[in-house]
C-alpha cells in the first residue's frame, strides 16, 4: 500500500510538470524566447524592467550654415545612463531613458573671434528619449521616438563658455533646449543588449547671433546629429 501511494504521488507530480505552461516555467540563464511569454502584460513579460547602458557617440552638425564652418568633422565621445521598459505584450513596449550625452562637432567657426583655427565644440546634454520598441524578431527590435535634451555645459576648444551669454560678448549664445527624433536597432542576448541609434536634433544649436560682432557669415542654422553604439545590462529583466 505504501509503494502504491508513492507511485501515485510520483505520477501526480509528473503530470503537473508536463502541464506547466512556458510562462510558469522558471527562467533558465535569461535566454528565454519572446514567444515563451505569450501575450502577458504583467511583470512576467520579458519587455518589462530596467537597466544601465552606455557607449560610443560620433556626433556632428547639420543645417544650411554648415557650409560656413571650415574643416568640419566628427567629434568622437561617449554617452551613459539608465533605461526602463514597460511591455504592452510580447511585441510592443515603451522605453524611456535618461542619458548623459557628451556630443558636439569639430570645425573652425567664422563667428568665434576668441577661438581660431579648427577645434572641438563640446556640448554636454541630459537627454530623455521616449521610444516605442517593436520586436520584429525573437531577440531583435527596432526603436523609434522623440527625444528632449537639456544643455548643461559648453566648451569651445580650450575655453569653457556660458550657455546663455547675457552681454552677448561673443556675438552668439547657445540654445539650452534641444528636441528631435531617435531611431535604431537593438539585439538582446540574455540580460545583455547591444544596439545602434541615430538621433537628429531639430532645434538650432546657436542662437541670438549678432552679425555686427561676428561678421557677415551666419552660424545660427546648425543642428545636432549623432550616431550612438551602446551596450546595456538589464537589472530586473
Amino acid at each position: 500500500m505504501k509503494h502504491l501511494a508513492l507511485l501515485l504521488a510520483g505520477c501526480a507530480l509528473s503530470a503537473t510538470a508536463m502541464a506547466q505552461t512556458p510562462t510558469e516555467a522558471p527562467r533558465v540563464s535569461g535566454l528565454r524566447s519572446s514567444t515563451d511569454y505569450g501575450t502577458n502584460t504583467g511583470s512576467n513579460s520579458r519587455n518589462n524592467g530596467f537597466g544601465i547602458k552606455g557607449g560610443f557617440t560620433a556626433s556632428n552638425f547639420r543645417g544650411d550654415d554648415k557650409k560656413n564652418f571650415g574643416d568640419e568633422g566628427i567629434y568622437n565621445t561617449f554617452h551613459a545612463g539608465v533605461y526602463a521598459q514597460f511591455g504592452f505584450n510580447d511585441k510592443f513596449s515603451l522605453q524611456p531613458e535618461v542619458l548623459y550625452s557628451r556630443q558636439g562637432f569639430q570645425g573652425s567657426n567664422p563667428a568665434n573671434t576668441a577661438q581660431t583655427g579648427t577645434y572641438d565644440t563640446r556640448l554636454d546634454y541630459i537627454q530623455v528619449p521616449v521610444l516605442l520598441v517593436y520586436n520584429f524578431l525573437d531577440n531583435v527590435s527596432v526603436h523609434v521616438g522623440p527625444q528632449v535634451s537639456l544643455l548643461t555645459k559648453v566648451k569651445e576648444g580650450d575655453r569653457e563658455r556660458k550657455i546663455a551669454d547675457d552681454n552677448n560678448v561673443y556675438g552668439y549664445s547657445y540654445n539650452s533646449l534641444d528636441y528631435g527624433l531617435a531611431a535604431g536597432v537593438e539585439a538582446r542576448v540574455g540580460p545583455a543588449r547591444v544596439g545602434g541609434r541615430y538621433t537628429a536634433g531639430f532645434a538650432d544649436i546657436i542662437q541670438d547671433q549678432d552679425l555686427s560682432k561676428t561678421g557677415a557669415k551666419t552660424v545660427s542654422d546648425i543642428k545636432n546629429g549623432m550616431f550612438q553604439v551602446y551596450v546595456g545590462i538589464g537589472i530586473s529583466n
